[in-house]
């Protein structure tokens, strides 16, 4: 029997365990590592950030997992060799026939000088936490909401919590007081697609949100409240909120898998330079963007290609990174950009809604999944 050895449990991780024990329970045994105790949906981070609902409510403890054929080990993983498959941890060490990364994007609040100390994110549950309980003390001015970097994770969070944190301020009857603006490094909110990026600017054009595009923070000055440009242009704020840079978890990089920034994958199957070695999710290096919707599809499309080899047929499909991301526009408006990154000489997405099918629709979205991954029985 083969040993799948999958480091993270994200959506990536959760999904090709789930899709591996439904398949090839009786063919494979799955050790799925993370150091964590338990999953949380990233777009209960908005939630927890306006006050919906806490960390403790959306946290779904790993020790519910219950998948035939699958072990969890809460350990933190110290060294990865992907020429032979050794995995070190805080509290072991493991062989892989098949090793599969899917530890995700880590956050570097430290390369933006000065953003730890005067700045908040949303994108970490306790930076949402942290912004949560500082929002309350914000009576009005100027707030500067800044992407500090490409790629990073969900690209139309930022637009989502612009939108969120515009309602709030109309709530408390502050927004006649406040001044907002995004500032990012791309030309346009969604760059791959004119139609998205428009719908966009017209949301936050009705808001009397700025979009400043082609530019970015890239220092913060707390003492004088100003936000320095890579123009050298300072922008004074009251309130900063950051995208922080996005990189690879330093075991990742230290394993040389990551030479050029991002792990390199076969676009058809997701798998390393390094045979059974496989990546999904955010630590991969391929041109789309970075969300738990398109970890997997990539995992649903490595459980084809594992099973694929171990009975010596080919690939039946290769990955186009396709997926579907509901987005927030206030006032309990819910959208969805349905996106197909690889499938043709050129990206594709558009928007869909918004509507009240689509608001029914997130809230189920992550029931089912937590159905599939952490049960036996199938949702659907």
């Amino acid at each position: 029997m083969k040993h799948v050895l999958i480091l993270g449990a994200g959506f990536g991780g959760l999904e090709l365990a789930s899709r591996l024990s439904d398949s090839l329970a009786d063919e494979v045994r799955v050790t799925l590592i993370d150091q964590n105790d338990g999953f949380t949906f990233g777009f209960s981070k908005l939630d927890i950030l306006f006050g919906r609902s806490d960390a403790a409510a959306e946290r779904i403890p790993f020790r519910e997992l219950a998948k035939h054929g699958v072990e969890f080990h809460q350990e933190r993983i110290t060294v990865i060799d992907p020429a032979t498959r050794h995995v070190t941890t805080d509290a072991g060490a493991y062989d892989a026939d098949i090793l599969v990364v899917a530890l995700g994007a880590d956050y570097d609040v430290a390369a933006t000088p000065g953003f730890a100390e005067g700045g908040y994110e949303y994108y970490s549950i306790p930076g949402a936490e942290r912004m949560r309980d500082a929002l309350p003390a914000f009576t009005g001015g100027t707030i500067l909401i800044g992407v500090l970097a490409q790629p990073y994770k969900c690209p139309p969070a930022p637009f989502e919590g612009a939108f969120l944190l515009h309602d709030q301020l109309v709530e408390r009857g502050l927004r006649d007081k406040t001044e907002m603006r995004v500032i990012a490094p791309m030309s346009a909110p969604v760059p791959v697609t004119p139609q998205v990026s428009q719908r966009f600017l017209d949301e936050l054009a009705a808001r009397d949100i700025e979009y400043v595009g082609q530019k970015r923070v890239v220092e913060l000055d707390p003492e004088a409240k100003e936000a320095v440009l890579d123009s050298g242009e300072r922008l004074p704020y009251d309130l900063f909120i950051g995208i922080p840079v996005h990189r690879v978890p330093d075991v990742v990089r230290e394993s040389g898998l990551a030479e050029n920034g991002w792990v390199t994958v076969d676009q058809d199957n997701l798998m390393t330079p390094f045979p059974d070695v496989y990546a999904v999710g955010d630590v991969v290096a391929l041109p789309m963007a970075k969300a738990g919707v398109f970890a997997e599809n990539a995992a649903g499309v490595v459980a084809d290609d594992i099973a694929a080899k171990l009975r010596g047929e080919p690939l039946g499909r290769r990955y186009e990174g396709e997926g579907n991301c509901y987005i927030e526009f206030g006032s309990g408006r819910v959208a969805q950009v349905v996106a197909n990154f690889l499938g043709g000489p050129s990206p594709r997405a558009e928007i869909v809604g918004p509507n009240e099918a689509l608001v029914a629709d997130k809230e189920t979205f992550a029931s089912t999944r937590r159905a599939r991954w952490f049960g036996d029985a199938d949702p659907t």
